[in-house]
């Protein structure tokens, strides 16, 4: 007999933390994420899909009331698909097929209650930045964000039904690789051209780097495949969020003349500084957060966005960028690896850029789905 609270008060919120913490607790590889990171999903007044979508937690108990899983489940409005499609995140669940098809059926039924045909999972109640997808190789500690399961999790999506929607590809690099002679032949070619500069980003100019990488990347992505334009003021907002982990030699904006044309964006992986804080982001935390980070080295970086405008692509700037950058972080940081945000595998040209900076692929998530109607013919997501 299995158990299900609705996740409400402050015991079970504190238990849908503590169970994976539980769960994992004899694997070297985990990283909890902060609780105030996950506890930010689930609060209409800090996630915005919330006015125009609905989600709930649950947690599901044995008959001796110890809990073997949990999960959340919503429908996500501007999450546009074929047929109507919820999604099902957070899952976590013992090594028990039974258990797992109950918290299955749960959420299908939960779903289908409200219009839906479908659900994918495990996804996030937002954006495709954070917590999406299912570890299915290269079971290394997660980055900050980044989903991590054991390897039967895989097993139990897929005996219930699950079938593969899109795979995601994680690229990692060595900071100290070679870097391809056709970057360094075209890094040459730029350096002379007076025209062209290459700069770091600042944290004391963020206003006008906010600006550069609004033009950059509508310019770059807003009209590729589901790319979508950002406003200037968001993405101020979003630096000024980001600026305690900014390290000001590892993200670069090339130019031309005062024209922003391309730019390369990374950040620190927290997470090699968030494993040590146990969930928790209090007054004492946040004290060993800065000890962390000031005295023990980061030696990985994560890549987040890379664009170069239409009428510079093609043209060998990516290579003046990369080696520029390179250079400058190699002599001043202790950075040893940077690792690519996840690709997804219906996006060839990224793979190919990604490809093209000399990568390996070091790990892959799974986004799945699962079709009410058995019967109906399923569809990988389409190529960009």
């Amino acid at each position: 007999m299995i158990i299900v609270e609705e996740v409400q008060d402050q015991e079970q919120k504190k238990e849908f933390l503590q169970f994976p913490a539980v769960l994992y607790q004899h694997d070297k590889n985990y990283i909890r994420p902060l609780d105030k990171d996950i506890e930010e999903v689930f609060d209409p007044s800090k996630n915005k899909f919330f006015k125009t979508g609905e989600c709930q937690r649950f947690l599901f108990k044995n008959k001796d009331n110890q809990t073997v899983g949990k999960v959340a489940v919503f429908i996500n409005t501007f999450y546009k698909q074929d047929q109507p499609t919820g999604g099902l995140g957070f899952f976590d669940c013992i090594n028990d097929q039974e258990t797992a098809n109950f918290i299955f059926d749960y959420c299908k039924n939960w779903l289908h209650e409200r219009g839906m045909e479908a659900m994918d999972g495990p996804i996030n109640f937002g954006e495709r930045d954070k917590f999406w997808g299912l570890l299915s190789d290269g079971f290394s500690p997660p980055l900050f964000g980044m989903n991590y399961n054991f390897p039967y999790y895989k097993d139990l999506f897929e005996n219930y039904g699950f079938r593969l929607y899109f795979e995601q590809l994680c690229f990692s690099r060595p900071i100290f690789a070679d870097v391809s002679r056709v970057f360094k032949v075209m890094h040459e070619k730029h350096r002379r051209n007076p025209s062209i500069s290459a700069q770091p980003m600042k944290k004391n100019n963020l206003e006008k780097f906010a600006k550069d990488f609004t033009e950059v990347y509508n310019s770059a992505w807003a009209a590729h495949g589901e790319g979508k334009r950002l406003e200037e003021g968001k993405v101020l907002k979003m630096f000024k969020t980001m600026k305690p982990i900014i390290n000001e030699h590892i993200s670069w904006f090339v130019y031309e003349n005062e024209k922003p044309i391309a730019m390369w964006m990374n950040i620190p992986d927290v997470n090699q500084w968030i494993r040590y804080l146990n969930g928790k982001f209090g007054c004492i935390e946040k004290l060993k957060f800065l000890w962390y980070k000031t005295f023990k080295k980061n030696e990985k970086m994560i890549g987040l966005v890379f664009g170069v405008i239409p009428e510079w692509q093609r043209k060998g700037i990516d290579g003046y960028m990369i080696w520029e950058g390179t250079q400058h972080l190699r002599k001043h940081t202790d950075f040893k690896v940077t690792e690519l945000q996840w690709i997804g595998d219906f996006n060839p040209k990224m793979i190919k850029i990604a490809e093209t900076l000399d990568t390996t692929v070091t790990r892959k998530l799974i986004t799945y789905r699962y079709l009410f109607d058995r019967n109906k013919h399923f569809e990988r997501h389409p190529i960009l």
